[in-house]
């Protein structure tokens, strides 16, 4: 974990490098279980795969571990701060020597999806792709937006409303971007999550990260 500033303060936040000391930026919002092991995970695959990654701890060290508990995290969560923790992040992230690129790409799930989507409007100059697992908030102005979008649903969402999933990629193309939306047979909210055994999907998640691969390293590279 680092600490990268925020205004005239600190955030913490996790950092993992490629081998190569060089790669695109990409920024992951965690779900609304907080920066967890998995989200450090997925930092450490993205180095893997050759991109710069990095991860704001939006909770500030705490973690939550069942629904209840990330529902009580969520009771007191500032949105507010949190966009202005987010912000920050990406310009931490685009000032870092180790980031290459014109743009940067960012990877959000759930809570973290709607931020991600939302940062691609306030940010327009900054972010160049997008990928949402199982976030279907369409209500932003995309028009003002010039990222390309990657969209995984899961078949049956009881935390994501039908209407909402099947809006977004028409209302992101109807704003004239790139949107590309899949649905995965036989999943639930957080299939791509293996700290989740009730809704982890092996082969889902593998599919879906290798589309996410590929769509990061042909609008970032």
């Amino acid at each position: 974990m680092i600490e990268f500033p925020v205004n005239e303060k600190t955030a913490p936040g996790y950092l993992a490098l490629p081998k190569s000391g060089k790669g695109p930026g990409v920024l992951v919002l965690h779900a609304w279980w907080g920066l967890n092991d998995f989200f450090k995970q997925v930092c450490e695959r993205l180095a893997q795969a050759g991109f710069v990654a990095f991860a704001p701890d939006l909770y500030h060290g705490v973690v939550a571990r069942t629904i209840d508990e990330a529902k009580q995290v969520q009771s007191t969560f500032d949105d507010q701060q949190a966009e202005e923790e987010i912000k920050s992040a990406v310009a931490f992230l685009r000032g870092h020597p180790s980031v290459q690129g014109s743009g940067i790409g960012t990877i959000g799930c759930s809570m973290g999806a709607a931020h991600a989507l939302l940062l691609s409007t306030q940010l327009p100059d900054e972010i160049a792709a997008v990928v949402s697992f199982y976030g279907a908030w369409s209500e932003p102005d995309f028009g003002k937006a010039r990222a390309a979008y990657l969209v995984h649903f899961a078949e049956h969402d009881e935390w994501e409303p039908e209407e909402e999933m099947e809006k977004l990629g028409p209302v992101l193309r109807a704003a004239g971007k790139e949107a590309t939306v899949y649905r995965y047979p036989g999943t639930i909210h957080w299939f791509v999550e293996e700290d989740r055994p009730d809704a982890y999907n092996p082969e889902a998640a593998r599919v879906a990260w290798e589309r996410t691969l590929a769509f990061l390293h042909q609008h970032l590279s």
